[in-house]
Parts: structure tokens; C-alpha cells; sequence
């Protein structure tokens, strides 16, 4: 059984979810979008992203059990603070 979609294989398309996030990032820094939903909504995209590259490009998707929380902790505990301090900043 092949594991490709739309004959991809799956860290292809990660890797053209992590180009389209990187181009919404920059499309909203040229635009000079601004406001707390925008800052989110950006950091959001880079949470994501690095949970993506955590997942399949460092190979923690495939690990079992304790090993594959560090980098969500890594992502989820700063992204929890700075997304705090910009609702106390609006």
C-alpha cells in the first residue's frame, strides 16, 4: 500500500504547507497588516510550522511515548507566553 497523496509523498506536501505558510507570514509583513487576530494568526502559522518540521523533517512523528513531546513542549510553552503578552498589549 502506497502512502502518497495525489502522488506525493507526504513531506512533500509538509514542505509545500511550510512555502505557503512562510509566503502568508511574508504577504501579511508587506501588507503591514497589524492588530492581535493578525499577530495570532502569525503566530499560529510559526507554531505550526515548527511543529511540522519537528514531526518530518527531525523524525519525531515516527517516535513513540515520551520522546515526542520536548519539541511541542519547545513550541507550546513560548508560543502560550508570547500569545499572553500580546492580548495584555491590545
Amino acid at each position: 500500500m502506497s502512502n502518497k497523496i495525489m502522488g506525493m509523498r507526504p513531506c512533500t506536501l509538509v514542505y509545500l504547507a511550510l512555502i505557503i505558510f512562510t509566503f502568508i507570514t511574508f504577504y501579511v509583513g508587506e501588507q503591514h497588516l497589524s492588530g492581535l487576530s493578525i499577530s495570532l494568526i502569525v503566530l499560529l502559522l510559526a507554531l505550526i510550522k515548527g511543529q511540522l518540521v519537528g514531526s518530518y523533517f527531525m523524525g519525531l512523528g515516527r517516535l513513540q511515548g515520551l520522546w515526542r513531546w520536548p519539541v511541542f513542549i519547545w513550541l507550546f510553552i513560548p508560543g502560550t507566553l508570547i500569545s499572553i503578552a500580546f492580548y495584555l498589549s491590545a
